[in-house]
């Protein structure tokens, strides 16, 4: 039998033997800025016992031995401990392969210090002679972003027009509806936004980078870096929910697949479901992303991403206020959840993204990139949206309390190949240091056949026909109906009152459908040969480029009706960087872009059916132009624990085609000769306090309508583009040593100018500034962290845009999200 005297022996000893387990805490910091290191693994050596340090670098662990501690970008440190609490400094790792993505960035920082896709090189953004503006993951996650328009929200010069993902930059609206992904152009990301899920961090290049990317946006490219797979391994779980009935989940999970790290995995995941503040808006959005990296050799790197969205929902064409009455706007006539479409609508698009990378090193001095991306894109949209005018009288006068309206339900899908191939070499000439890039690429865009669009608009004659518009001087031939008092034509699809909303199912069988088309087959091609030299001469760094682009349209493609045509240009890039000190460079740029007009037209509000095949194809436009031309100083501080990077800069554009705004003929288009903006950006990134980050921007934008048609236009103000516009993102996290310690908190500011609408100048959005406030807390020796964010804290009623009296785009109020992630 068992005595007490043995029982409180051995409880005695096991008390003294846990006590006894040697336990070591402390810090893992980057040794170059001295800045904690989020994330890090620390693991006793040749054990699976190991942890990861949290939010501030600080780590714990039960054990003796050597500790190995590793992290994405550094070089694997390994330490003995000789007290209970050690600091761990890691150095930077050098990658051989820097010409290419592998692995991701050294800091989780809000400043990232190098851009890949600004030159196709990894060169430090200090060294480009051009401003870049870049949000982190870190700053993402912070924020709490979801979508693209979360993240580009914090940058100079960066505004949003719409709902969609349509943004002016530096004064200048974009065109292309694709976007850029690890520097490759993809087609329609327009409608409905891309999640950041899978995103490394995102890039705004400034200015026309046409003879980088070909056939861009003027005003700028936003890029989205993807994560990259990592050779420790990694993994996190995320759950959001928040107003208007949003939920998410996230995962991300990466590591190597074998003992020698040379095969390496990263899966990205979400889902996000979310109801809004508008009528009968609802969308879901399903993201996968796996991807692969294989390290041959030292010499040679595969890599194989892939990406596959599905997104359900419904397009908001948003909030119609009464026209102006007296010479007077009333943007709160009508409640900013108001919206014309029906409960019925949708839009559902899927898309498939597969990415191949080889990167083979020949020499110290020669290397050969070549990258190919495959996208297939469709969608499926049925919508009842204005015709962007009132309804009309008898007498063909506008009735204010009355949206014309019309019906689409369209199907389409298309097809995209890019190829981006190179040779770089590295070599010496004397004291002049050669980084020469010589290389081709291809974009091809297909629009496949049996794509087609059904409408219903216009009014209904006497004899059951339809009419695209109404003519008041055959008025006896419609069917009229009274309304008010008034005589009114009867239309197809009703008007929709503003007076007494009614958002009553789509009924099919009431329209008269008079716009029966199935969409011709097209191709638009682009090659392309270029040069491109980063020459280093003691202080000065030379970027300059030469590229020669051919570029081909063809619509009804292999048919016997085949038409096509073709632009060609050769884009010249200059830029001299100037190195004063260690904390100060400075530098200016010459650029010029150049976009066929079949790449500006398929984003227009009304001009989605544009296919090059009417009177008004792209064939007889000439091409869009423009240059840029800027000056500016890239300044790190503190230690460079503080970045500041200036720019003053002008864009011309000119050749403009534009949406004659006619609702009679949505489709029809007018040129603009010429615009202009010019302006001043700050952006100011980094540690204030090693516990206190910031990110903040300020930009000014005087951009004009140079040459017009229309007299009464020249020299006025851009439509859609505010003048000033500034944001600030700060967090603060206490220290261990204050009893607040795991707490830490964020606050943001947004501010715009007022802004014109794009096809009505009788009125104003007015400016507003937003505030954000965010808490975080990381519970004690815990992997995880608990994030609620409340956005637009004083519950202000905005606009971020407007196209006319029928199409404003309100702000979201006052909302929150609340976020726990677990790293494990």
């Amino acid at each position: 039998m068992i005595s007490i005297k043995q029982v409180l022996f051995s409880f005695c000893f096991i008390v003294f033997a846990e006590a006894s387990a040697q336990q070591v805490t402390g810090q893992v910091k980057d040794a170059d800025t001295n800045i904690p290191i989020p994330g890090a693994t620390v693991q006793i050596k040749n054990t699976k016992q190991g942890t990861v340090t949290d939010f501030e670098g600080n780590f714990r662990l039960n054990g003796s031995g050597s500790l190995e501690i590793s992290y994405l970008g550094y070089k694997t440190s390994t330490v003995n401990p000789d007290s209970t609490f050690v600091t761990i400094y890691l150095k930077a790792e050098n990658f051989a392969l820097d010409a290419v993505e592998l692995v991701g960035r050294k800091a989780q920082t809000y400043t990232s210090d190098y851009s890949f896709s600004a030159t196709r090189t990894s060169t430090l953004n200090k060294d480009i002679p051009q401003a870049i503006s870049t949000v982190t993951k870190e700053l993402i996650d912070e924020q709490q972003g979801i979508q693209l328009a979360d993240a580009v929200k914090n940058v100079s010069g960066v505004s949003p027009s719409s709902f969609y993902n349509q943004y002016s930059i530096r004064g200048i609206s974009q065109n292309e509806e694709g976007q850029l992904i690890n520097g490759m152009r993809t087609r329609q990301f327009y409608f409905l936004q891309p999640l950041l899920a899978n995103v490394e961090r995102v890039e705004v290049i400034k200015g026309p980078a046409s003879a980088t990317f070909s056939s861009v946006d003027p005003g700028g490219s936003i890029n989205l870096v993807t994560k990259k797979p990592l050779d420790v391994e990694r993994n996190e779980v995320k759950f959001t929910t928040g107003s208007f009935s949003t939920i998410m989940a996230a995962v991300d999970f990466t590591g190597p697949l074998n003992e020698d790290k040379t095969l390496l995995y990263r899966f990205n995941g979400a889902y996000v479901e979310a109801n809004s503040y508008r009528d009968n808006i609802n969308n879901t959005s399903l993201l996968l992303s796996p991807s692969f990296t294989y390290l041959a050799s030292e010499k040679t790197a595969i890599n194989v991403e892939l990406i596959y969205s599905d997104m359900k929902g419904k397009l908001d064409r948003g909030q119609p206020i009464f026209g102006a009455e007296a010479g007077v706007t009333d943007l709160n006539s009508t409640p900013i959840s108001l919206n014309l479409g029906a409960p019925n609508d949708f839009f559902n698009s899927k898309q498939f993204i597969i990415t191949g990378n080889l990167t083979h090193q020949f020499t110290d001095q020669i290397g050969f990139t070549t990258t190919y991306m495959k996208q297939t894109w469709k969608e499926d949209l049925q919508e009842r949206r204005t015709t962007n005018g009132f309804g009309v009288d008898i007498d063909n006068n506008p009735v204010s309390t009355l949206a014309a309206m019309r019906f689409i339900h369209r199907q389409q899908s298309w097809s995209v190949d890019n190829v981006n191939s190179y040779f770089n070499f590295d070599f010496n000439t004397g004291a002049f240091k050669h980084k020469l890039l010589v290389g081709y690429d291809l974009h091809s865009w297909a629009k496949l056949e049996g794509g087609g669009q059904n409408q219903a608009r216009g009014y209904l004659l006497n004899d059951g026909s339809v009419t695209n518009a109404f003519d008041p001087a055959n008025a006896a031939a419609y069917q009229t109906y009274s309304y008010e008092g008034m005589i009114l034509p009867r239309p197809n699809v009703p008007h929709y009152n503003l007076e007494d909303p009614n958002n009553t199912l789509n009924n099919l069988t009431d329209y008269n459908f008079n716009g029966r088309s199935a969409f011709p087959t097209a191709l638009t091609e682009t090659h392309a040969a270029y040069l491109q030299e980063q020459l280093t001469y003691k202080r000065f760094h030379l970027l300059f480029s030469l590229r020669q682009e051919w570029f081909r349209d063809v619509t009804n493609r292999g048919e016997v009706d085949e038409i096509s045509f073709t632009n060609r240009a050769l884009l010249p890039r200059i830029g001299l960087t100037y190195t004063v000190n260690d904390q100060i460079n400075v530098y200016g740029t010459y650029l010029e872009g150049f976009q066929p007009q079949s790449n500006t037209v398929t984003i227009m509000s009304n001009t989605a059916n544009f296919y090059g095949s009417t009177d008004d194809s792209a064939s007889r436009f000439k091409p869009l132009e423009s240059d840029l031309k800027e000056v500016g100083a890239k300044i790190t501080l503190l230690k460079n624990k503080l970045h500041i990077n200036t720019a003053l800069f002008e864009i011309n554009q000119k050749n403009l085609l534009l949406n004659a705004n006619v609702p009679s003929a949505p489709d029809s288009l007018v040129t603009r000769g010429a615009e202009r903006s010019r302006g001043f950006e700050v952006d100011v990134t980094g540690y204030l306090l090693p516990n206190w980050q910031m990110y903040g921007s300020f930009s000014y934008n005087d951009a004009k309508i140079i040459e017009d048609n229309d007299p009464a236009l020249i020299g006025a103000r851009k439509q859609n583009t505010p003048i000033t516009t500034a944001t600030l993102w700060t967090r603060y996290n206490f220290l261990s040593t204050s009893k607040l310690h795991g707490l830490g908190i964020g606050f943001g500011a947004q501010h715009s100018g007022d802004k014109v609408p794009t096809y009505d100048r009788s009125f104003k959005t007015p400016a507003y500034t937003l505030l954000d406030l965010a808490v975080y807390f990381t519970p004690k020796n815990s992997n995880i962290q608990l994030n609620l964010a409340v956005k637009n804290l004083t519950d202000k009623t905005y606009w971020v845009g407007a196209q006319n009296y029928l199409r404003l785009f309100p702000g979201a109020p006052r909302n929150f999200l609340a976020t726990a992630t677990y790293r494990f």
